[in-house]
């Protein structure tokens, strides 16, 4: 139980760190409540469901060549730059009395799944970690033992995103119009920053 704890930790310290995907739910928290937060999320997780069957099989050093890289790295930029600026263009439309569900959920999840599928550093993330944990584990364990930690990883990923959502949304009961707007506002800002440098990546990638 201690391992699958510790795979546990690992998953939640690979969903921590702030990045484009923690900063769309957290804007999708405050604007739209927990419901859209928490599918932004799932988006996300079925990316990097995908993510880790690629690790599984090999498929993912394909991802590495330097075609995909660019092109990852220039579509990620625009998914981010186009996701920003919405952000910023809704939040005047963001009222006190906390409707919900204004947004499709269905966009919602679209916009999870592809920011994180196009992250090339979701892909190094899970190359470098997960694909560690394979090699550590694919010789000293059976195959049950390693869904088993395979899923401890991704039961971290799933506490983070819950808690995410909570505590975005429910800050939207505390927070003035104005405040909700100013934050909807720097989240915006944050997924252009994000856009900003994977863009410069590709060109890196294209012209270096």
């Amino acid at each position: 139980m201690a391992i699958f704890f510790s795979y546990v930790f690992l998953g939640l310290s690979l969903a921590a760190p702030i990045g484009p995907l923690n900063a769309a739910q957290i804007n999708q928290g405050i604007k739209n409540g927990f419901l859209h937060s928490w599918t932004i999320a799932v988006g996300a997780l079925l990316a990097e469901l995908l993510f880790i069957l690629a690790v599984f099989f090999g498929i993912v050093h394909f991802l590495e060549t330097p075609f995909m890289k660019t092109f990852l790295w220039s579509f990620g930029a625009f998914v981010l730059l186009y996701t920003g600026i919405e952000s910023i263009n809704s939040s005047h439309k963001i009222e006190m009395n906390h409707e919900r569900g204004k947004e499709s959920l269905l966009k919602t999840f679209a916009s999870g799944f592809l920011i994180s599928i196009s992250n090339p550093l979701s892909i190094l993330f899970w190359l470098g970690i997960y694909g560690s944990v394979l090699a550590n584990t694919i010789n000293k364990y059976e195959n049950l033992q390693l869904l088993l930690y395979t899923f401890a990883i991704i039961l971290g990923l799933i506490i983070w995103d819950l808690t995410m959502a909570l505590v975005s949304s429910s800050f939207r009961h505390f927070l003035t119009n104005r405040t909700l707007k100013v934050i909807s506002i720097i989240t915006g800002i944050s997924l252009i920053g994000f856009a900003i440098y994977f863009g410069y990546q590709a060109f890196q990638l294209l012209f270096y």
